[in-house]
């Protein structure tokens, strides 16, 4: 199922649920796209999508500077994974197609 399109996103992090939207898409095994969150747009970095299996960093700077490492796992219109939120551990993520 490819995972090209929109997607709104909820992070389950420490510091309570962050909403977001994802935008992806897919070339093969590459993927690019965007990611918004907080007010703020990233561009996703070495992003790759193997199968139904998604993963990609992004570099957010609030509330504070740090690189969140996701893997996902795409399942017709939903998403879920985990993010690895720095000296912050590890967080689940879910998403649906917009």
């Amino acid at each position: 199922m490819s995972a090209d399109g929109t997607w709104n996103m909820t992070l389950n992090t420490p510091m309570g649920k962050q909403e977001g939207t994802l935008n992806l898409a897919t070339d093969g095994g590459s993927l690019t796209g965007t990611m918004e969150q907080m007010g703020n747009s990233v561009e996703i970095a070495n992003g790759s999508a193997d199968g139904d299996t998604l993963k990609w960093d992004a570099s957010i700077t609030t509330p504070m500077p740090m690189t969140l490492n996701f893997e996902g796992k795409v399942d017709g219109d939903k998403m879920t994974g985990s993010v690895a939120l720095g000296a912050f551990g590890n967080a689940e993520f879910e998403a649906t197609r917009a």
